[in-house]
């Protein structure tokens, strides 16, 4: 009986471990798949100036609705300009702004949280109350009213989405912050005699930094899609600047018989939000493995 026991005990136990070691591999193979697939587009973007074989705002009236072809990969557009050089300087623009407008906030929230949830009282409840007003305004009503107010293009783009981006890291990195202010490692440090400043900031605020870096991936292809569809309701990018949102909308009236200018630029930003996902996934998996490991 006790060699039985012990004999299923090892057998689980080697699952377990047969488990774990499977959802490690995947999670790696995850990350890497979309460092792949994000650093291949983003290569090709960044690229773009010197692969791209025609300009970004080219038109040659001659060779309008060309499909794809050796001379054209993804074809040409209603004013002949080539749909594959336009959408390289598209996503090289695109990820411009989107990195902007993702990573921005999130040091200004997590800066917030981690002041909010470290020093508690009435800090902590000015912010706290400062992150409910701004999550209670639908977020992309306030980029519209921001857009009109100032006018289409970029610019309201960059002041709405940072105006309420902030709230989520700073609500994040808040909750973290309870909790790490009461580890030993955070009491050892103000048994030391270190400065509030710098257990705040060299000690509390790099382990904030792990779940805001995993939420800003996905918040990276939130983004992208918000960029893309304010530009596609012409409140973003305005025309004739290559931006897959401007691209995939000049060629809607077009789809019937041009289907190629808007199918293959929205195949390539589902490819770039896959890629974005992958690493996220591959990120939460391999980094909450760390922290397990390092408790």
């Amino acid at each position: 009986m006790k060699y039985l026991l012990s004999h299923n005990s090892r057998s689980v136990g080697d699952r377990l471990i047969r488990r774990a070691s499977a959802d490690r591999r995947w999670s790696r193979f995850s990350l890497y798949l979309g460092l792949t697939i994000v650093g291949f587009i983003s290569l090709a973007a960044i690229l773009a100036p010197w692969i791209a074989p025609y300009g970004e705002r080219e038109i040659d009236l001659l060779s309008t609705f060309q499909p794809p072809s050796f001379k054209h990969i993804l074809g040409t557009d209603d004013m002949g300009r080539d749909v594959f050089s336009r959408v390289l300087y598209g996503v090289r623009l695109d990820l411009q702004v989107v990195l902007v407008i993702t990573y921005a906030p999130l040091l200004i929230g997590m800066f917030l949280g981690a002041i909010a949830g470290y020093f508690g009282g009435w800090i902590d409840t000015v912010i706290n109350r400062a992150i409910d007003t701004v999550m209670a305004i639908p977020f992309l009503v306030l980029v519209i009213v921001v857009v009109a107010i100032i006018g289409p293009g970029l610019e309201g783009v960059f002041i709405g989405v940072m105006g309420v981006g902030w709230a989520l890291y700073a609500r994040l990195a808040r909750a973290d912050m309870l909790v790490i202010r009461e580890e030993q490692y955070i009491l050892a440090a103000k048994g030391l005699g270190y400065s509030t400043w710098r257990i705040l900031f060299k000690h509390a605020v790099p382990n904030l930094l792990r779940s805001s870096l995993v939420f800003s991936v996905a918040d990276i292809v939130l983004n992208m899609v918000l960029l893309a569809g304010v530009s596609y309701l012409g409140l973003g990018v305005q025309p004739p600047t290559a931006e897959l949102g401007v691209i995939i909308a000049d060629g809607q009236p077009f789809l019937l018989y041009a289907w190629w200018i808007t199918t293959l630029p929205g195949l390539v930003f589902v490819f770039l939000g896959i890629g974005f996902s992958l690493i996220g996934d591959g990120l939460a998996d391999m980094l909450g493995e760390e922290f397990k490991l390092t408790v």
